[in-house]
């Protein structure tokens, strides 16, 4: 079947076309198609020259366009071992104490759903140039995130900003990062 917005080869099933974006109505394009009698297997080209998406290109959006029904985070992320990150930190000097940071920081945005959260480079850099104050900031804000991931699961409890804020003035920014990852864990672990 063809797309009524930009005329691309889609297939039959399709609810969204891979080229364009726009909402297929796979009946209304089903019944148009079969008037104009355009059942044809003949590589499509668009108006660049390029070929149409195939079938198999089309899968791996996995019944839409890019960013749309997307797997579950459970599938692209995997539970981390507390206690191994906690003996690497220190065997590592800190080093992967950063590394673990940097993580935390991405699974925590892409799970809460916070397209618009500062970069895991970037709260590393402002952590290394504050003396560590941003990550005092950072790790509030990652008890907001995790607050909301929590909901997401279905658990109850709130916000763990200011039990992370506290650990950090503290000193035991090692203990709030193995707590996030708890959250993470159970959030993968949940199919999340």
């Amino acid at each position: 079947m063809n797309c009524p917005n930009c005329g691309g080869s889609i297939p039959d099933t399709a609810s969204f076309c891979p080229l364009c974006g726009s909402g297929v109505d796979v009946n209304a394009a089903s019944s148009a198609n079969e008037q104009s009698g355009s059942y044809e297997k003949v590589p499509n080209y668009n108006q660049a020259g390029q070929q149409n998406f195939g079938q198999s290109d089309y899968n791996q959006y996995n019944n839409g366009p890019q960013g749309y029904n997307q797997p579950p985070m459970g599938g692209r992320f995997k539970p981390r071992n507390i206690a191994l990150c906690i003996i690497f930190s220190f065997i590592t000097c800190g080093i992967y104490g950063l590394y673990w940071m940097y993580q935390l920081n991405e699974q925590m945005n892409d799970l809460s759903g916070d397209q618009n959260a500062t970069g895991g480079g970037m709260v590393i850099l402002l952590s290394i140039i504050t003396c560590n104050i941003y990550a005092w900031f950072w790790l509030y804000k990652m008890g907001e995130r995790a607050g909301m991931v929590k909901q997401r699961m279905g658990r109850s409890g709130g916000s763990d900003s200011v039990l992370y804020l506290i650990l950090a003035i503290f000193g035991l920014n090692i203990v709030a990062y193995a707590l996030m990852q708890d959250t993470i864990n159970n959030a993968v672990e949940s199919g999340m």
